[in-house]
């Protein structure tokens, strides 16, 4: 298969799984009747159900196996498994919350709060186009903060935790599917202990309800695992600056599915924000072609 071909099917497989995760509001706006935290719960839980079967049928489970056995590999997982299930739990809660444009802000910085990180951590440069993008996200957040009184909180720990969550990541050796299926094993004593104490409390939904919100709460796992193994799958194939580009069609649909479906408010403020963000990445994103393509 030549490389166009190759190309052809990553964009396939990235489109999909970003399309997906920017349609994943409306699965969890169904749930939203079911705290946050039995949420997060079950999509653990059937997380770990979904991948164990995937990996098992695909004979793909020895990686995970071998990344829990080593102490060093564990110690990465345990700190990225904390954080992937804060980064969880925010998101379901603002969804259910009608804080969708705060979750589509978010995503949109994700991207330069990245090139702060590796500033910081790993000490990489900034060149000047990049000192200007994580200026205008500085700048759009500084906006909302003086414009409503408070800092966009969930924006900025959403990218925050995605982001270190990706720093970290980089330090274990495994692909997205079984790092997946690593922390989620990692975090299913917790999940299964919650559902059995708010079971014995009666506030457990799960079973208790009606048979869509069971039904709901049972496809959590794919609602979570298929997409990443779409984007594995695309980005195996893509270059860097190809993902780059499609990786704004999820914030881009939560944010229209916020303003055009669930009807929150945008305003001046948010919209003056937004607009500098988009600036940001747009001149972010042309940057990366360019010197993709050796241009300078």
């Amino acid at each position: 298969m030549d490389y166009s071909q190759q190309s052809g099917k990553g964009v396939a497989y990235a489109v999909i799984a970003y399309v997906w995760w920017g349609a994943a509001i409306f699965y969890f706006k169904f749930v939203a009747h079911v705290s946050a935290p039995e949420v997060l719960a079950h999509r653990i839980i059937w997380s770990v159900a979904f991948l164990a079967v995937l990996l098992l049928f695909n004979k793909q489970y020895k990686p995970a196996v071998e990344a829990l056995k080593n102490k060093k590999t564990l110690l990465y997982l345990s700190i990225t498994t904390l954080i992937i299930a804060a980064n969880w739990l925010i998101f379901i809660w603002a969804i259910a919350n009608n804080r969708i444009l705060d979750t589509s802000l978010g995503y949109f910085i994700n991207p330069l709060v990245n090139i702060l990180l590796g500033y910081v951590f790993l000490k990489e440069r900034l060149r000047f186009v990049q000192i200007i993008c994580v200026a205008l996200a500085l700048i759009g957040v500084l906006i909302q903060t003086i414009g409503f009184g408070e800092l966009p909180i969930i924006s900025i720990t959403l990218a925050l935790s995605f982001g270190t969550y990706g720093l970290i990541r980089k330090k274990t050796p495994l692909d997205g599917v079984s790092g997946l299926a690593a922390e989620t094993v990692l975090l299913l004593p917790f999940a299964i202990g919650f559902l059995f104490y708010l079971s014995s409390s009666g506030s457990l939904v799960f079973l208790n309800l009606d048979i869509k919100t069971d039904l709901l709460l049972l496809s959590a796992g794919i609602v979570t695992s298929l997409p990443l193994i779409w984007f594995v799958n695309g980005a195996k194939r893509l270059k860097y600056s190809t993902i780059g580009f499609i990786m704004y069609i999820a914030p881009s649909m939560t944010f229209l599915s916020a303003i055009f479906i669930y009807n929150e408010p945008l305003g001046i403020t948010k919209l003056i924000s937004f607009a500098l963000i988009w600036l940001a990445l747009i001149i972010f994103s042309i940057d990366s072609v360019l010197r993709e393509r050796g241009k300078y």
